[in-house]
């Protein structure tokens, strides 16, 4: 058994590219290996800026012999009656590269047929991966690819070396000129040279000799090990600390090939900017962390990590001191200049805005969610509608600020700090920031109802609007995020434990675009079905059985909390055996009573002791469960419809439902589709039979 290594050098990576990349290298080389059917051992990857690689443990010198199977003619066709071969069976065996002699005879579900076995003799792996290795080359996908000089090949930047090395020896072959090697290269301006590469774990040592931090995990434990001690060795206190943004170390890492901190300053007049602005100022362009007190307040003190070493840390520290007091003067330009003007002021300016072509303007849209949100509260927090239409008024209105336009991430955030510079209440300002909430998957909710009403109205707007024109999603296909805000919806509805009716909300919605367009019929059922889908996978991604999600669901998907009410109830009750035993006659049921609707009950037809037992259960059943489901006490009325399991299995032993008599049959399919219905007022139970 050997170890493939493998490297791309290139130019800088830019840092989103390089995790996805080495992901794909991983289970691309396992899908393939295993499909030339060479066991292999840990596929491990790392990689930096400059170089993507990939090494794969317990690989075999070659591949083992295989056989193959061919399925022919059927021996009766193949054979004529005294035993000589027929024209298909020399074909067969010609196509195969076979004598007829050699041809088997094999018994199938079919009869017996002619059976070809060509045997593989198996590859050196080091021949199957001169194969492989470009094909891998090729097929790496990033956001963006570029052509360099005459090259054919697309890749994220122009690649410079290659080292492969199977077994210690070099996998010959060549990409657009440049022939593998067993060479690499160490950090581009600290050990600029090449090295000869042994194995993987002599490779990951000569590169932090060369100041080369190949290993991502590792290298990300620097970058917090040089910030922390950056700040520590700096001029801003003992409660001095930095301001760690996961996602800022994670790009971070992906910047530099060995990290190296250093802390400077600005000035304190800029801390009179919101902490968000200098917080994203110091973020999104120059990538640098804040620097906080004890009381997580900014100090004027912000840590940068170089791709090189440090011999003066004041020197380098000025260096970006410089670029960042640019950055700062134009947020505080932005800001003075933003103040002059009231949010309510720009509200009007809005209608030069375009949301979507064929849906008008932020204006037109800000007027639909200001009727929308106040409609929400009439039936959810009456107290504060005037709040709750205040702040979808001022929602949108921070999209015309020069913050905003040079730093498109706090809209909302900045909406808010304007907000209360403007003298708005709090309440309506922090519901300004939170309407955006949650911003992508797993991220923060609203605290406040006030936001969650505005932020529901925004989305509702938004997903009638764009299914009204035929603007829905198809697979990758989905310009206006509507998956990410049915899902923002939902968490929304869930998180903060909202009760109301989905499909009046959408209905509601749908008359904001009388004007704009002519509905097609169907289509608030297709926007919930739309929604309902969302739910359900996130109901299953959350470890909620898929059927007992779509058992509640797909009898009534209107309030998202009654909804999930019901799936507890159903989830706690699925495997008690009177369930499972009621669950697998209501299947039954269901199937029988499919055609029928009606549920009036003829009593004096009731002959059989079975059902009229039945039918008094129903009844008793009935008069008990129905105020629990009113309630939303589904558990106690689960175990309520639980009593009909006895009768329902006597019914079915006892009584011929399909009577002869059209007066007796639709008596009894009615007596069933009664008790079908009172199930269904909290689940489609035969959805979880589960048949043995």
């Amino acid at each position: 058994m050997s170890e493939l290594v493998f490297e791309i050098g290139t130019e800088e990576i830019p840092a989103g590219y390089i995790q996805p990349a080495l992901a794909f290298m991983a289970s691309f080389l396992d899908r393939e290996l295993d499909g030339l059917d060479l066991a292999h051992g840990a596929i491990q990857t790392v990689g930096t800026p400059r170089r993507l690689t990939v090494s794969v443990d317990g690989l075999p010198e070659r591949q083992e012999d295989r056989s193959k199977e061919y399925i022919g003619p059927a021996r009766q066709a193949g054979f004529d009656a005294e035993g000589n071969p027929t024209k298909a069976a020399l074909g067969f065996a010609r196509s195969r590269g076979l004598a007829v002699e050699d041809l088997q005879v094999v018994e199938t579900d079919k009869g017996e047929y002619l059976m070809a076995v060509e045997q593989i003799p198996g590859k050196p792996t080091t021949e199957l991966l001169t194969e492989l290795l470009p094909s891998l080359i090729e097929n790496i996908p990033f956001p963006k690819s570029m052509r360099w000089a005459d090259s054919s090949l697309s890749f994220a930047r122009p690649i410079q070396w290659l080292l492969a090395l199977f077994g210690g020896q070099v996998i010959p072959f060549a990409v657009e000129g440049i022939e593998s090697d067993n060479q690499s290269c160490g950090h581009r301006f600290m050990a600029p040279d090449f090295f000869p590469v042994k194995d993987f774990t002599a490779y990951k040592q000569d590169l932090e000799q060369r100041f080369v931090l190949v290993d991502p995990e590792q290298r990300r434990r620097k970058v917090l090990e040089e910030v922390e001690q950056a700040v520590r060795e700096s001029a801003a206190g003992e409660q001095a600390r930095p301001l760690v943004d996961e996602g800022l170390v994670d790009i971070v890492t992906n910047l530099v090939e060995i990290p190296w901190g250093v802390c400077g300053r600005f000035d304190e007049k800029f801390l009179v900017l919101p902490d968000e602005v200098l917080i994203t100022s110091m973020r999104e362009h120059q990538k640098y962390f804040p620097v906080v007190d004890d009381q997580n307040g900014l100090l004027p003190f912000f840590v940068a990590v170089n791709n090189t070493g440090i011999k003066d840390r004041a020197m380098a520290a000025g260096g970006h001191e410089r670029v960042i007091r640019a950055r700062l003067e134009d947020a505080l330009f932005f800001f003075n200049e933003d103040k002059k003007k009231r949010l309510v002021d720009r509200v009007d300016d809005l209608s030069g805005i375009v949301f979507q072509q064929k849906l008008g303007t932020m204006a037109d849209k800000t007027r639909r969610i200001v009727r929308l949100a106040g409609l929400l509260a009439d039936r959810l927090l009456p107290d504060a509608k005037e709040e709750v239409e205040r702040a979808a008024l001022l929602a949108k209105a921070d999209l015309l600020t020069e913050m905003v336009g040079e730093f498109p991430s706090l809209q909302g955030v900045i909406g808010r700090e304007y907000a209360l510079l403007d003298g708005e209440k709090e309440s309506v300002a922090q519901a300004i920031a939170e309407h955006y909430m949650p911003i992508r998957a797993g991220s923060a909710l609203p605290d406040s109802r006030i936001g969650a009403l505005v932020g529901i109205a925004d989305r509702i707007d938004t997903l009638v609007g764009c299914f009204g024109i035929g603007q829905r999603p198809s697979g990758n296909k989905d310009v206006f995020g509507l998956r990410r805000q049915a899902i923002g919806l939902i968490n929304i509805i869930r998180g903060l434990d909202l009760s109301f009716s989905l499909r009046e909300m959408l209905e509601q919605a749908l008359t904001g675009f009388a004007d704009v367009f002519e509905a097609e019929p169907g289509l608030i059922d297709e926007v919930l079905a739309f929604i309902r889908l969302r739910f359900e996978n996130e109901l299953i991604a959350g470890g909620t059985a898929q059927e007992v999600a779509q058992a509640a669901t797909t009898v009534d998907f209107d309030d998202l909390r009654d909804c999930l009410l019901r799936i507890k109830a159903l989830d706690a009750i699925r495997r008690q055996e009177a369930f499972v035993v009621l669950s697998g006659a209501f299947k039954r049921i269901r199937n029988i009573t499919k055609d029928n609707t009606a549920t009036d009950i003829d009593e004096s037809l009731l002959q059989e002791p079975a059902e009229v037992e039945l039918n008094r259960v129903v009844r008793q059943v009935r008069d008990e469960a129905l105020p629990l489901m009113e309630a939303q006490r589904y558990d106690e009325a689960l175990q309520a419809l639980l009593q009909m399991k006895e009768p329902v299995d006597t019914f079915f032993d006892k009584v011929m439902v399909m009577a002869e008599d059209p007066a007796l049959r639709r008596n009894r399919l009615n007596l069933l589709t009664s008790l079908r219905e009172l199930v269904m007022r909290v689940g489609d139970i035969s959805r979880m039979h589960v048949e043995d």
